[in-house]
């Protein structure tokens, strides 16, 4: 049951961080001022946050745990990169085209991992 509940709420929390990183990098690349109200910076970190901490319970209590098993490796070096490149794609990123191109680069890394999370394998889609 605990289990049941804890994949629910990461899967939840999956679907809720990757589609509010994909309006706000519409919203980056429009250059829409919503992107600037409270809120919309605020609660991507709770949602990330719920996501980590569900992951993290989730392999305590399955006892599957990076670098003992190859995908659930993979998932958490894609997510480094995902963080560093949805970084550079809304905030740090120089000219709107290189933020265009972190946007889609971490678009693509986001699909790759949830991929791995559904083939269970490092090569997701490709396996």
């Amino acid at each position: 049951m605990l289990y049941l509940a804890l994949r629910h709420i990461h899967i939840t929390c999956v679907i809720l961080s990757g589609t509010g990183f994909f309006i706000r990098g519409l919203g980056m690349l429009a250059d829409s001022p919503w992107l600037n109200r409270r809120w919309v910076r605020i609660v991507p970190h709770i949602v990330d946050t719920v996501l980590l901490g569900s992951a993290i319970w989730l392999a305590l209590l399955t006892h599957q745990y990076p670098l003992a098993l190859d995908w659930l490796t993979a998932k958490v070096i894609a997510l480094v990169v995902y963080v560093i490149l949805g970084a550079m794609a809304l905030r740090r990123g120089r000219t709107k085209s290189a933020r265009a191109g972190y946007f889609v680069a971490a678009l693509l890394t986001f699909g790759y991992i949830v991929s791995v999370a559904l083939t269970r394998s490092p090569l997701g889609v490709f396996s």
